[in-house]
């Protein structure tokens, strides 16, 4: 089944990874700074000017609270990243960034997908054509920008950032690029991206 661009988060992973039909030359990029991935298009990709295959994807903020990690499938991770950073609660950056962006004025209405991992608690949320839903987890949930497009419990082990990345990566959903994804540290997270070779 093609689900498209899918996000796992809570209560102590977020993983994302990137599944596409028509954009498949693209990279998860740890940047330097080790706190955010970035999703674009390897260097043989053919030149494009659409304006949702390159974003990041993952981003480690520090807070008032704590560090806290904004995960998701497009531009709005850099707000919900920005309002954490300010204070904002993790349901309330979610809420304004997904809001303000809306789904992807695309030809399928793609959703918006995002997830926070916060000090105390993970959040996942999504904004389609029909709806906003942003909700608290405490177990593993997933999302997905079709058919599983709405917040549902999800098995999902993988102990450490790399092995979540790859389990993301390997799920059983059609036309896998690459995924990234964060877990808990201590007070911090540690932070791996996967592309395969």
């Amino acid at each position: 089944m093609y689900v498209g661009r899918l996000l796992v988060v809570g209560p102590e992973t977020a993983a994302y990874r990137v599944s596409s039909r028509s954009f498949p030359n693209r990279q998860a990029t740890v940047r330097q700074d080790g706190e955010t991935v970035t999703i674009e298009p390897t260097p043989d990709a053919p030149s494009s000017d659409n304006p949702y295959i390159s974003y990041n994807c993952l981003r480690v903020v520090e807070t008032p609270a704590g560090e806290a990690t904004a995960i998701g499938n497009g531009s709005h991770v850099d707000p919900v990243a920005e309002k954490l950073g300010l204070g904002y609660p993790p349901r309330d950056a979610l809420v304004t960034a997904l809001h303000a962006l809306d789904f992807e004025k695309d030809d399928y209405d793609t959703p918006r997908i995002a997830g926070v991992l916060g000090p105390d608690a993970a959040y996942i949320g999504t904004v389609r054509s029909d709806a906003l839903l942003v909700r608290e987890v405490d177990e593993p949930t997933l999302v997905a920008t079709y058919e599983e497009d709405a917040p549902t419990a999800f098995e999902f082990d993988a102990d450490g950032a790399e092995t979540a990345a790859r389990t993301a990566y390997d799920l059983e959903f059609e036309h896998a690029v690459c995924a990234a994804a964060a877990t808990r540290d201590g007070e911090g997270f540690d932070v791996a991206a996967f592309t395969p070779e």
